[in-house]
């Protein structure tokens, strides 16, 4: 099995005949702050519109809002029809002039636009879908602003606007169609053509994906994939991702019995799934996070070469540290860096009966694990999820993947339902590819100096099906702060980030290819 050669690397340089291909009189800084303060309204009612996946009716809201703010821009939109909601692809051909008569080259960017459920209870605000502009006081706490400040003038960059998707991703999305306006007045354009897919069910593990782009290939057709999401490195500075993470899931449900029975009664007789769960999933890993599961690594070697080469990302694992709350990490890898080379066994959620004021005191009838396994390129999903199922097995479980009968219940002792679900691959782009150059190049000019070039980025974009089924090269443009709260209360979304974004999405698209 081939290595997983996941590296982060700070930027190579380039020969300096790559740079300096943009309009020498155009302020970037000047112009992206003007457009992202003339975007805000829009910005406000785009995140105003409920985006969970899990509510079809709130999609379709965005879905519309989208289409018409692409066709405002000039671009004919198409929905490319799932089994649920659809894709939306928008197009754009450039009216530049071709060196040499060659046909344009077709850039393709991935958007994401639906984003995580929300318990409003969690957010400090009146409403997670009602954007709200924050500044922090001396004491660390974030107080309310007028959200109209942000079009006074005076912007202060470490403002933050608290909304649900603000980072993970809609206001990528909107500093994106805010780049395009600042285009529109400058009477410039790229000299590429344009086509936008925008995905409304990322969040959702994007399950119709693959099949849409393989039903849409002509129309999908492009020679590079930008993707416009996922958070800065930590130090905030200008960064580029040239591979992403996997993923796929698993459900293990220990089952107890019929129902519910009370811990008096029937308890040191009767045994209890969530005890039962628990020490199932402690034999997964040792004490030091390592998963146990012989063969679970296979694949992924690290030399020492590529360790050097990983030490040399500007990482402060103190302030990673600090940021997270922990006083120690676990030890898959020698650092930061190196823990994201390899595979990764979560348990994302849990669940029995009732804690709290509404603990009971019962027996469960089963207990419920959620697991995602965050995938590297030399991860096979099938064979993963593989090895966890016959490790379930072998600590003398009978695995089905429904409820058991009651023949079942009767016969074995210890009963789990498990099922999987793969979600979509990992995927790894060259730094020295074409697409990587041009990246790199328009990074240069937009901020001076090369971005942080990362390997493989810890989390899970839906790229790997572009990649492979139209055979195109993908690099990720990450441009929020990595505080940013995203999946969790409280997401939101720094003001100088967002301007960086445009600014970061002007450049791209006046850098010529």
């Amino acid at each position: 099995m081939k290595k997983c050669f996941l590296v982060v690397l700070v930027a190579i340089q380039f020969s300096s005949k790559v740079f300096g291909q943009q309009p020498k009189n155009l302020n970037l800084d000047a112009v992206a702050e003007k457009f992202a303060i003339n975007s805000f309204d829009e910005f406000y009612a785009l995140h105003h519109l409920p985006n969970d996946a899990h509510f079809p009716l709130d999609i379709e809201k965005n879905v519309q809002w989208c289409e018409a703010a692409f066709a405002k821009r000039g671009f004919t939109t198409q929905r490319l029809k799932t089994e649920t909601v659809p894709l939306l692809l928008a197009e754009r051909k450039t009216k530049a002039k071709q060196v040499g008569g060659k046909p344009p080259v077709t850039v393709l960017i991935y958007l994401q636009i639906d984003g995580q459920p929300v318990d409003p209870t969690k957010w400090d605000q009146d409403s997670p879908w009602n954007p709200t502009l924050k500044e922090k006081d001396a004491t660390g706490k974030w107080n309310t602003l007028p959200f109209e400040k942000l079009k006074s003038g005076a912007i202060n960059r470490d403002w933050r606007i608290f909304v649900r998707s603000a980072s993970d991703a809609k206001g990528p999305a909107m500093a994106f169609i805010a780049s395009l306006d600042a285009l529109k007045e400058s009477k410039l354009e790229p000299n590429y053509n344009l086509k936008v897919i925008m995905d409304f069910e990322e969040e959702l593990g994007s399950p119709h994906l693959p099949l849409a782009v393989a039903d849409y290939k002509k129309e999908l057709a492009a020679d590079r994939l930008i993707i416009f999401d996922g958070p800065r490195h930590v130090s905030n500075e200008p960064t580029l991702s040239f591979g992403a993470r996997g993923i796929c899931e698993i459900t293990l449900t220990v089952h107890g019995p019929r129902t519910p029975v009370h811990s008096g009664n029937y308890g040191n007789y009767t045994p209890n799934p969530a005890l039962r769960l628990a020490q199932l999933l402690s034999s997964m890993k040792d004490e030091e996070g390592r998963v146990t599961i012989p063969g679970f690594y296979d694949g992924v070697e690290l030399t020492n070469e590529e360790k050097s080469v990983l030490s040399k990302v500007p990482d402060d694992e103190n302030e990673i540290r600090k940021f997270l709350g922990i006083a120690e990490p676990d030890k898959i890898g020698g650092n930061f860096q190196e823990s994201l080379q390899y595979p990764t066994l979560n348990i994302r959620g849990l669940d029995a009966l009732y804690i709290g004021d509404q603990a009971r005191t019962l027996i469960p009838a089963k207990a419920v694990a959620e697991i995602d396994i965050r995938l590297v390129p030399s991860s096979d999903p099938k064979r993963l999820i593989e090895l966890i199922r016959k490790h379930v097995v072998a600590k003398g479980y009978h695995v089905i993947d429904r409820d058991p009968t009651e023949e079942e219940r009767l016969t074995y002792p210890r009963i789990a339902n498990f099922q999987a679900k793969i979600s979509y691959l990992a995927f790894q782009t060259p730094f020295d590819s074409e697409c990587g150059k041009w990246l790199s190049s328009a990074m240069f000019t937009a901020f001076g100096k090369e971005p942080i070039k990362i390997r493989t980025a810890g989390g899970s974009i839906p790229i790997s099906p572009f990649v492979t089924t139209l055979g195109i090269p993908a690099v990720a443009v990450p441009t929020v702060n990595a505080d940013n709260n995203q999946h969790a209360e409280n997401e939101n979304i720094r003001v100088g980030n967002y301007i960086d974004a445009v600014k970061t999405f002007l450049a791209i698209m006046l850098e010529k290819i």
